[in-house]
This record gives C-alpha cells, sequence and structure tokens, in this order.
C-alpha cells in the first residue's frame, strides 16, 4: 500500500504571518497612540508587510528523495521605522492622531479581509474532505 503524502498549504502560513505582522503594526500605532502627549516622541511605523514578505523565500517542498531539495528558511524579524508624520507640534512631538486612527483602520481592514479569505478557503477545504 502506497503511502499519500501531503503538501504544506501555504496559504494558512501566509495568512498566519500576515495575522503577525498586524498585530505588530496594531501595537506601534498603540504605542503612538498613547504617547501622543509626550514631548519629543517621534512616530513609528513598521514596514510594509509586501517588503516582509520579498525577503521570506517559501520553498518548494520536497516529497520524494528525488525531487530537488530545499531550504525552509523563516522570515526575518519585522523592523520598526520611523514614521512620516503630517506635522511636528511645538512639543516636538510628530504624532498625529488623525494619522494613526487612518493607520488603524486600515489595520482593521486587513486583518477582516485575512481572515474572510482564511474562512473561505477553510469551507473549500473542508467540502472538498467531506465529498472525497
Amino acid at each position: 500500500m502506497e503511502s499519500t503524502v501531503t503538501s504544506p498549504v501555504y496559504l494558512f502560513d501566509l495568512a498566519s504571518r500576515q495575522s503577525n505582522w498586524l498585530a505588530a503594526r496594531q501595537t506601534t500605532i498603540s504605542g503612538n497612540i498613547a504617547n501622543a502627549n509626550t514631548p519629543g516622541y517621534r512616530s513609528k511605523d513598521v514596514e510594509a508587510f509586501v517588503d516582509v514578505l520579498d525577503r521570506t523565500k517559501l520553498a518548494m517542498a520536497a516529497t520524494d528523495g528525488g525531487h530537488i531539495g530545499f531550504d525552509a528558511s523563516r522570515p526575518e524579524s519585522m523592523k520598526v521605522k520611523k514614521a512620516d508624520s503630517w506635522d511636528t507640534v511645538h512639543s516636538k512631538n510628530s504624532v498625529s492622531l488623525e494619522q494613526e486612527l487612518l493607520k488603524a483602520g486600515e489595520v482593521n481592514r486587513q486583518h477582516t479581509l485575512n481572515t474572510s479569505i482564511v474562512k473561505a478557503f477553510h469551507r473549500m477545504l473542508m467540502s472538498t474532505v467531506r465529498t472525497s
């Protein structure tokens, strides 16, 4: 009897990485909002997910010894960068609450989209398993 080896589903891994990135970005945004009145505080932002993803080399999985080898490299840690602020007040604080709230709304939309895609993929996967 031949054993069947299933390859990993990279969509779930990609969605998980984006969720981690979104969590890091939301934490950074929250820190900016918390320091909105701190003199001299410079607002920060997390580098774009596309840049993080570009450094991540998703390799093909070898399911047989005759297949090409692969390197399961993991992404590097996310770097926080100085954000371009809309304005700087007299206290040299560069946090704009309006800008941070816009970023928080963007994170919320991306998280909702990410979750919706994973749910749809999960439903598809479950429907194929049930019909097999």
